[in-house]
């Protein structure tokens, strides 16, 4: 049913219009560009907090370098960072492309390209974290019930070198669970506006 020439029906997704449609979009690809920025600098900042750190220790004259690839999950989490920085740093690129050219909304093939891989780099980017999060509290902790040692008590730098950049790391996958959602809100978005057309109303 329309009244004054706005679609109104249960289920409708909200589709801003006018001045305040405007702000909305403007305000979301404001925000949208911040966070993309800053996964690209923390993931920067992650992969080379963790993937330069090393320490070298003499263990009865046995000289002994610990690396991070000693840790096959905080290699995974170089990697995971790396590709997420890489990602976010080519879509910094396209939302300053839309905003110099004042697009608000984009194709719906487009969209839910997007929308897929933040979906992927959110679960990549929590798992890798989570990983590395384990790994790291085992490396601090030990396992004293399967005689795993304190790796930490020797390798101190190392260990708070890892830890500044498994922070970073945690950073990241907030921001990409973050962005994720706003993807999503900009995918079904697009839909909401072709439903509420489709009944007559004016968006």
């Amino acid at each position: 049913m329309s009244y004054l020439g706005v679609g109104v029906s249960p289920g409708n997704v909200p589709v801003y219009h006018g001045t305040n449609g405007r702000l909305v979009d403007r305000r979301v690809r404001v925000a949208e560009l911040v966070l993309r920025c800053m996964i690209c600098g923390l993931g920067v900042l992650a992969v080379v907090l963790v993937g330069t750190d090393t320490q070298v220790r003499e263990i009865f004259t046995i000289r002994k370098k610990a690396r991070f690839v000693d840790m096959k999950a905080l290699v995974f989490l170089v990697i995971v960072n790396g590709i997420a920085a890489a990602y976010s740093l080519a879509q910094v690129l396209r939302c300053v492309v839309n905003m110099v050219r004042g697009n608000a909304l984009f194709s719906k093939p487009l969209a839910w390209a997007i929308f897929s891989v933040d979906q992927v780099m959110a679960y990549m980017t929590v798992s890798s974290v989570a990983a590395a999060t384990q790994s790291a509290t085992l490396a601090k902790s030990g396992q004293p019930e399967l005689q795993w040692m304190k790796i930490c008590n020797m390798y101190g730098k190392f260990c708070n070198q890892v830890g500044e950049g498994v922070g970073s790391a945690i950073l990241v996958s907030l921001s990409m669970v973050v962005l994720s959602c706003m993807s999503a809100f900009s995918l079904f978005r697009l839909y909401g506006g072709t439903k509420g057309r489709s009944r007559g109303g004016r968006f």
